[in-house]
């Protein structure tokens, strides 16, 4: 039996709303939602009304110790679009829940300008960093943007000037579907709208300068992308750690000694799913993952500073590890091999004799598969060109039972 009803909302209020879920809201002994949302609905509330508390964790479970009792949760849009609907969801069986959706913000902004939701890019950015749009900055790309107040549309337009996006075109659409609905369009580089409405949505026509930061879609990003110090995985070899790694939905990666954070953000970038937790020694080079992270669109790349195995010790178990730096010191191979679950893979690679040595014990014992990697690339050599090799590297590829 349902108890918990949760309605979305829009700015044109209970004018939007069809009779059903009117009547959940006038029948709800508890009504829960933002002050703007009680306002739209304050005519047909007739139970107790409460205010969303910060921080929103407790206000879910203010929700659910009102179990029993008829309650309906007001909501902006499409609760599941980005959206409370997917937070309660996660506590409350579907079952007991009746669910009203109302267009979302996505929803009327493609309707407004003719632009099918299907070959959209549709981000929240509402509370999140605006660097998340970064991988999906590519020419000709049309991206639905959720800010979260009225300086959302002028960071966005900077970031796009600096990224080498200044030409594309900023559609800022205010208070979809209701009496203060405004549309208006800027050039990026020049971007100079005022008074803008906190709630708003903007649609980028995405165009690209020549000098534009465009991240690849496919593994082996330029090394000239990131902040290095010298001591990174370089493009090559990083686009087969890569696919050796094997990325899968949702899965968890411990790069261990991560560098510039090179292979961990190369993880994350191939599906929003994926976490990375960075562990590296040098606080130096934290910060330039953390700032390596940021500049091309996964901050949210955790990193931890410390020295393996130590350092190993209570982090979230990995589906995947790749090993890099350090691997040579005592312990880091069996602690990353114990913490590693079932069935997750794990890729080092040796540069220096004393860890290959290792790694060539570790693949007698374990089995595996072993792979000589030696790249060259052409260079001058006086008036003529010849090839300089890099430093070979011996990778060791394992799956745990």
């Amino acid at each position: 039996m349902s108890w918990l009803s949760v309605v979305g909302i829009g700015e044109d209020g209970l004018a939007g709303l069809g009779e059903a879920a009117k009547t959940a809201i006038a029948q709800a002994e508890i009504v829960f939602g933002g002050t703007r949302h009680l306002e739209l609905a304050a005519s047909v509330i007739t139970g107790d009304t409460q205010i969303w508390l910060s921080p929103f964790s407790a206000s879910i479970e203010a929700v659910l110790a009102a179990r029993g009792k008829k309650i309906c949760v007001l909501a902006s849009g499409d609760p599941f679009h980005f959206g409370v609907g997917a937070t309660l969801a996660r506590h409350v069986d579907p079952s007991q829940m009746v669910v009203y959706p109302h267009p979302s913000s996505f929803s009327l902004a493609a309707a407004r300008l003719g632009w099918p939701l299907q070959d959209v890019v549709s981000l929240s950015l509402h509370g999140r960093p605006l660097e998340l749009i970064r991988p999906h900055l590519h020419a000709g790309a049309r991206i639905l943007a959720l800010t979260s107040d009225e300086h959302g549309p002028t960071l966005l337009a900077s970031l796009l000037t600096q990224a080498g996006f200044g030409i594309s075109i900023i559609t800022v659409l205010e208070a979809l579907g209701g009496p203060d609905e405004q549309v208006r369009s800027q050039v990026a580089m020049s971007f100079g709208l005022e008074d803008i409405n906190p709630l708003n949505i903007c649609a980028i026509s995405v165009v690209a300068l020549p000098e534009a930061r465009v991240l690849p879609l496919t593994p082996g990003l330029a090394d000239e992308l990131f902040e290095h110090d010298g001591q990174m995985t370089k493009r090559e070899v990083r686009a087969l750690t890569l696919a050796a790694l094997a990325p899968r939905r949702g899965e968890i990666l411990w790069d261990i000694g991560a560098g510039s954070g090179s292979i961990g953000i190369e993880w994350m970038l191939a599906d929003p799913s994926l976490r990375t937790i960075a562990i590296e020694a040098d606080p130096v080079r934290a910060a330039r993952i953390s700032r390596n992270a940021s500049a091309l669109g996964v901050p949210d790349l955790a990193i931890t500073i410390g020295t393996a195995p130590d350092a190993l010790a209570g982090l979230e178990p990995p589906h995947a590890i790749f090993i890099g730096g350090g691997g040579s010191e005592p312990g880091v191979l069996e602690t990353a091999i114990a913490a590693l679950r079932p069935g997750g893979r794990l890729v080092a690679n040796a540069v220096t004799l004393e860890l290959e040595a290792l790694l060539l014990a570790r693949h007698a014992e374990r089995g595996g598969s072993l792979t000589r990697i030696d790249i060259a690339r052409a260079d001058a050599i006086g008036s003529m060109t010849g090839w300089r090799p890099s430093m070979p590297i011996t990778q060791w590829v394992w799956s745990k039972p």
